[in-house]
């Protein structure tokens, strides 16, 4: 087997305005809400952990320090802590924490689109692999997470990775899809990609989940990419110019993701992570069949 350079970065965009949870996401990240008791971003950075990621890169905005904050020494409470002698709590918080210089932080200072903002994390990452995971997607998996498995596909494939799901094939025209190629480990070669579709024109039914692993000649191509759908630099657009000069594969996530970043999906993860609780699990289990008992 061909030994592929590793992927040791991975690139965090949390500069978005987070619109859809206003009033909310006024004064709090969209990033930061909480499902069960961790922020949405820490279930993302986890994934990241477990896939052997050693260095964490945001790609923040204003009004984001929020996050930064978070993954650093609270000396005060900490403090507090040991002196009510919060033994497990201690140790919760020391189980978050990235080490010491694992961690960047770099602005977009424009809504540019997530192709600006991977571009804008060019210099952190430098001539290397990168792994990209979209801060609204939580993935929830009884076997390996979902960059795991892609960390794993990447290793036999080497070039870009994208994660796919499937879906309905009459909801296609909704979604980022992939054309499906022969197939490789937990995955297929990927032909090509189009964005949302005309009904009935999809080449599958295999849809870009939002975990990906490019490699950094993605950078160039962004750096000159103009503005597509929305006025804003799509990453989708690059990934295509790149698909010509390289291979991309796609891995067939088998899970569940939770779009965040939406109402109902967010709602939904807290269910779902709650009751995988044992300490809470039955009394949400019990409210539950209240609240829907009339349904």
């Amino acid at each position: 087997m061909t030994e592929h350079k590793k992927v040791r970065k991975a690139v965090f965009p949390v500069a978005g305005l987070g619109t859809r949870f206003l009033p909310a996401t006024k004064a709090v990240p969209k990033e930061m809400l909480t499902v069960v008791d961790k922020p949405i971003i820490q279930y993302v950075v986890d994934e990241a952990l477990e896939a052997g990621i050693e260095h964490f890169v945001f790609v923040t905005g204003r009004n984001k320090h929020i996050i930064e904050d978070y993954f650093d020494i609270h000396f005060e409470l900490e403090q507090t802590l040991r002196e009510r002698s919060k033994s497990a709590e201690i140790t919760l918080l020391a189980g978050q924490l990235p080490k010491a210089g694992t961690v960047s932080f770099t602005r977009q200072q424009e809504p540019l689109g997530l192709g600006h903002a991977v571009w804008c994390a060019r210099e952190i990452i430098g001539n290397e692999p990168f792994a990209l995971l979209l801060p609204d997607m939580i993935m929830k998996s009884d076997t390996k997470g979902c960059m795991k498995g892609m960390i794993d596909l990447y290793a036999q494939s080497g070039g870009n990775i994208v994660a796919v799901e499937e879906c309905a094939p009459d909801q296609a025209h909704k979604y980022g899809i992939v054309g499906v190629g022969e197939p490789i480990g937990d995955g297929f070669h990927i032909t090509g990609m189009v964005e949302k579709p005309a009904k009935g024109t999809a080449p599958s039914n295999f849809f870009i989940n939002g975990r990906y692993i490019l490699q950094p000649e993605v950078f160039k191509i962004l750096e000159t990419q103009e503005r597509g759908a929305g006025n804003e630099i799509q990453l989708t657009d690059g990934m295509l110019k790149l698909l010509k000069d390289q291979d991309f594969s796609g891995y067939h996530f088998r899970g569940t993701t939770y779009d965040c970043g939406a109402k109902d999906g967010f709602i939904l993860a807290n269910v779902a992570f709650a009751l995988e609780r044992a300490d809470i699990r039955p009394t949400v289990i019990e409210g539950f069949k209240a609240l829907t008992k009339d349904l």
